[in-house]
């Protein structure tokens, strides 16, 4: 029965549809007793099924993963995107790890090196792709090749510059007769405290 596109119609005060004038009593009895409207979403559902609906739809379902409660229609969002549990994978080593602990161990992560192949520098993983970019593949001939090399030079000139301090004979030999002296008295102490305590 096709319905004329001029006929008037009327809202229903049940699921607030259009529905023909002709109809409405009709249609109104039926959404009445049969639909129900969900009080979280506002969609119209069976009655028999509405408790069905809101158990799928809306009850709130804690996270697998950090226990978080939540409507059960963004668990799989909130699993992907947004919980500080989910495992992720660190950029550098692609180490699987909770997201939570992404920040502290890409940190670290990201300041270890790596010898880069065409220059022979030690770069820090954080800086390789930027390297790779600009790298000519040319040692620069006053710039140090890495943080070890540096050190090295460091403990080369260091050990130039420090002497051990000089100290005189007399003064050697006078710190070593006062070390034996105290040596002597502590264990001649102890020995006595250990034959008044046995007695």
């Amino acid at each position: 029965m096709a319905i004329a596109s001029d006929e008037a119609t009327r809202i229903c005060n049940h699921c607030d549809r259009a529905i023909p004038s002709s109809n409405i009593d009709l249609h109104f009895a039926h959404c009445s007793r049969n639909l129900e409207k969900c009080k979280v979403c506002g969609d119209m559902v069976p009655k028999k099924h509405a408790e069905e609906h809101f158990l799928s739809t809306h009850a709130p379902v804690a996270c697998s993963l950090c226990s978080e409660t939540m409507e059960r229609e963004i668990l799989a969002i909130h699993k992907g995107e947004n919980c500080p549990q989910r495992i992720v994978t660190c950029e550098f080593c692609e180490f699987p790890l909770p997201a939570i602990d992404l920040a502290e161990h890409q940190e670290v992560c990201g300041n270890r090196t790596e010898l880069c192949h065409l220059c022979n520098r030690y770069i820090r993983l954080r800086e390789r792709y930027n390297h790779e970019s600009w790298c000519t593949g040319i040692a620069e001939n006053n710039v140090v090749g890495s943080s070890r090399d540096v050190r090295a030079a460091e403990r080369e000139q260091g050990a130039r510059r420090r002497q051990p301090p000089e100290y005189s004979q007399s003064r050697l030999l006078f710190t070593i007769a006062i070390t034996g002296i105290a040596v002597l008295l502590g264990s001649l102490f102890f020995q006595k405290k250990t034959e008044t305590s046995s007695q």
